[in-house]
């Protein structure tokens, strides 16, 4: 199988075992891109966390395509974006009217109250996955936990928690 099958196929199985959004998307990502297919480093998918997070669009969509540009160059970016999407964008599809005529059904209730839980579960394993490469010395700890306090306790804009956190890396190291 070509590489760019193999990025779509790889995404698409990302895609469709994937529940809760993008930041409940990269442990699977994580998995698929840096231990099994060995496409980048840990430190490279913390490195395009970064970059997905900073530019416009759904998380799961910019590292898909920026993990398919460094496999598979153009065509590499084509298919992870698809890929990521397409299992989605069918059931959603599909799905929709039959979701929206039942929401209020107490099993449809039961159901999404099940599985809310799990998507705070999996941006929790994200984010402890993240932390172990991301947070490697007392600054970068810092640097973590006064863009924290500024989001939650001072509500500001993340763009700015970014910002800030770059200024900081600067003034840092």
């Amino acid at each position: 199988m070509s590489i760019i099958g193999k990025i779509f196929l790889t995404f698409m199985k990302i895609g469709a075992f994937s529940f809760g959004g993008g930041l409940a998307m990269l442990p699977l990502i994580e998995k698929e891109i840096v231990y099994r297919n060995n496409w980048v480093t840990p430190d490279q998918f913390v490195d395009i966390i970064a970059i997905s997070q900073m530019t416009p669009g759904p998380i799961a969509i910019n590292t898909s395509t920026f993990c398919g540009y460094k496999v598979g160059g153009l065509l590499g970016a084509l298919a992870g974006s698809v890929g990521v999407a397409i299992v989605s964008f069918c059931l959603i599809t599909i799905l929709a009217k039959h979701i929206i005529k039942r929401k209020d059904n107490p099993s449809m209730k039961a159901v999404f109250k099940g599985i809310r839980p799990a998507v705070v579960g999996l941006i929790l394993s994200a984010a402890i996955s993240v932390g172990k490469t991301a947070l490697v010395d007392v600054k970068s700890i810092i640097i973590c936990l006064i863009i924290f306090f500024m989001l939650v306790r001072l509500k500001i804009h993340p763009i700015l928690g970014i910002i800030g956190a770059a200024i900081m890396g600067i003034i840092l190291y």
